[in-house]
């Protein structure tokens, strides 16, 4: 057999240990047979991957691999929105004609890692912020700012007016639409604006409001307590007696604290029980006055009463008489 016919070829992989963009292009091709080409989608989306995330969890390489998004090289320049660190301006329904256009992109990377990104060599002349998004993928979720590839996407999609162009990468991941349920409200106030000061003026706004509700959750928890206001989990229906019920329940222990007696140890003593235990007390006397009665009478072997002379010296008398 020739030489090295038996060796085992390895993929290539990156600096950083991740497989080579070789070998996600091959599978993008594999996956692209059964979702579709790029070309077939009315948008068109963009991206700088710097190969930071895993791959296997990575939302930029799963849209590549779909057909949704083209990967750029780091030099290239985009004509569309880019969603980058360094925009000067947020995203806005303005943006409108661009993102129809030219499209939109982002950087893929690590939030960790966002001084090892050139951003000199990459973007473009239309560069945007992001306004406040709360992130719902699974490794930020529930964490503001910190939106992942698809998410960022979706929320220029959706703030410039398509919504249904948001919801079609965003359902191509399990937790995706979950994305737009947990940021309904800011996606509904950002497309009522027009311009970049108007979106950061409702951005601000609703930051404000946001600040206040919390700054009286915690007053309120703070001031409350919690052994005065009862069962939380039992609530009362409007028209119930419910309050009567409840004062007549205190109205009766009162009269049962004033009925109550205490002896010489502190020991609670109720009048009914003591009522009935003198009761008793008569009813085992009676009992014993009887017994001691019952010991005076005295019987003969047949089981005759035997009469005291007393008593037959009496009845003699009354005879004779």
């Amino acid at each position: 057999m020739g030489k090295g016919k038996n060796k085992e070829v390895r993929p290539a992989r990156t600096s950083n240990g991740h497989k080579s963009k070789l070998h996600h292009a091959k599978k993008g091709r594999q996956e692209s047979k059964f979702s579709g080409s790029a070309n077939e989608h009315p948008f068109k989306l963009a991206m700088w991957d710097f190969d930071h995330c895993d791959p296997k969890r990575c939302s930029g390489k799963k849209l590549e691999r779909l057909g949704f998004i083209k990967n750029m090289r780091i030099g290239q320049k985009f004509n569309g929105a880019v969603i980058s660190p360094n925009g000067q301006s947020v995203i806005c329904p303005d943006d409108k004609e661009i993102v129809e256009n030219f499209g939109a992109a982002v950087v893929e990377c690590s939030w960790a890692r966002l001084d090892e990104i050139p951003f000199n060599k990459i973007g473009g002349k239309h560069e945007r912020l992001l306004p406040y998004f709360v992130a719902a993928n699974p490794v930020n979720y529930g964490r503001p700012w910190r939106l992942n590839c698809v998410e960022a996407l979706a929320a220029c999609l959706a703030i410039v007016g398509h919504y249904d162009w948001a919801e079609t990468i965003l359902s191509k991941f399990s937790w995706g639409l979950t994305f737009l349920k947990v940021n309904e409200e800011l996606l509904e106030i950002y497309s009522k604006c027009t311009d970049h000061d108007s979106v950061k003026q409702a951005e601000a706004d609703y930051l404000d409001r946001l600040e206040k509700e919390t700054k009286e959750r915690k007053e309120e928890t703070r001031n409350s307590d919690v052994w005065m206001i009862g069962n939380t989990n039992r609530k009362l229906a409007v028209g119930d007696n419910s309050d009567e019920e409840v004062s007549s329940e205190y109205d009766y222990d009162d009269h049962e604290e004033e009925d109550a007696e205490y002896d010489g140890l502190g020991n609670l003593i109720i009048k009914n029980k003591r009522e009935s235990i003198e009761e008793s007390d008569e009813e085992s006397n009676s009992e014993e006055d009887s017994d001691e009665e019952e010991d005076d009478v005295q019987y003969d072997t047949l089981g005759n009463i035997i009469v005291k002379h007393a008593e037959l010296n009496d009845k003699l008398t009354a005879l004779t008489i």
